[in-house]
């Protein structure tokens, strides 16, 4: 399998000590909100499921113009972008969700989340704690740096999140660029990073057929020649190896233990506090993303809530493709 073996060069490969405060934030301007108010309305006076919703229907100028810019940010700049924001004083629930899914899908098509094919996926605590058929995002507890879906066969180009509620202590939004991930690792441990290049053991977290298997294969870093490419997930790693009775040796144990420290020095990740209205889209390819672990407010209506969408441009809107 081919190898990266030169440096990744700025704005791809950033670190947190490259980044303002502000970086990767996309204004939602008068323009667009003057387009999207008005179809606010019309959505409400002709009803339809969001998922039938297209924004070829729909004159948006102002916002296309927006979100190529998002999309030329999302590919070609720091892989991810914050659009500040809804105005949810101004919408009612379905409607806000509804212009969230007509701008994500200028991006890229919404594409399935799940084996029974769910497409608007919430994101809120259940109770639960994660493990093999529990994703980590309806849970509170911590998360590693990850991307969305790579233990199974088909993950998506990106990942947008919109946030309706925040939680009332944690849930601190985590990013780390891959490029500056391996320039590092290439620089301190090359040895380890080729092991990356090779295959390890995923749980597929029962997103699958009753008869498939349980498990999938497949390194963490390639590189297609143009394009580093990032599919990792720390808990899914280790869950692969406990389904198939596997000890994980001590080459590969190394090679994650050195990646996950790479990625989590703070000098590394970017973070930043979500507020409502906002849009977190990120390159689910070279950026890996986590969020720390949260308290919940007591009252139900108050509690964190996030809609996910996973955004893809080849296949089929299958789960698998």
């Amino acid at each position: 399998m081919a190898k990266l073996t030169h440096d990744i060069e700025k704005p791809l490969a950033w670190t947190n000590m490259d980044l303002a405060d502000d970086a990767g934030l996309v204004a939602l301007d008068d323009g667009c909100t003057a387009e999207l108010l008005p179809l606010a309305d019309v959505l409400a006076a002709n009803p339809l499921p969001i998922l039938s919703l297209h924004p070829d229907d729909f004159e948006l100028p102002q916002c296309r113009a927006l979100m190529a810019q998002v999309a030329e940010q999302l590919s070609d700049g720091l892989g991810f972008a914050i659009i500040d924001r809804l105005p949810l004083d101004r919408l009612g629930d379905n409607a806000a969700t509804a212009l969230y899914w007509l701008l994500a899908s200028l991006v890229a098509r919404p594409v399935a989340q799940s084996w029974d094919g769910k497409m608007l996926y919430d994101v809120r605590d259940t109770g639960k704690q994660p493990g093999n058929g529990v994703r980590p995002d309806i849970t509170n507890v911590g998360q590693n740096l990850h991307t969305d879906n790579s233990y199974n066969l088909c993950p998506p180009d990106y990942v947008a999140l919109f946030c309706r509620q925040t939680a009332m202590q944690g849930g601190v939004s985590q990013l780390v660029s891959f490029h500056a991930v391996h320039n590092r690792m290439r620089a301190e441990c090359p040895d380890l990073l080729a092991r990356l290049y090779e295959d390890y053991t995923f749980d597929r977290q029962r997103e699958h057929a009753p008869d498939d298997n349980m498990t999938v294969h497949h390194p963490l870093f390639a590189w297609d020649g143009a394009q580093l490419l990032g599919r990792l997930s720390k808990r899914m790693v280790f869950q692969g190896y406990e389904l198939e009775n596997q000890e994980m040796d001590e080459t590969s144990a190394a090679a994650l233990a050195a990646l996950e420290a790479t990625m989590t020095a703070p000098e590394m990740m970017k973070e930043f506090h979500f507020q409502p209205g906002q849009i977190q889209i990120v390159n689910n390819k070279t950026l890996g993303h986590a969020r720390t672990a949260f308290t919940d407010w007591p009252e139900p209506d108050r509690r964190r809530h996030l809609i996910r969408l996973w955004l893809r441009h080849q296949g089929r809107a299958f789960y698998n493709g």
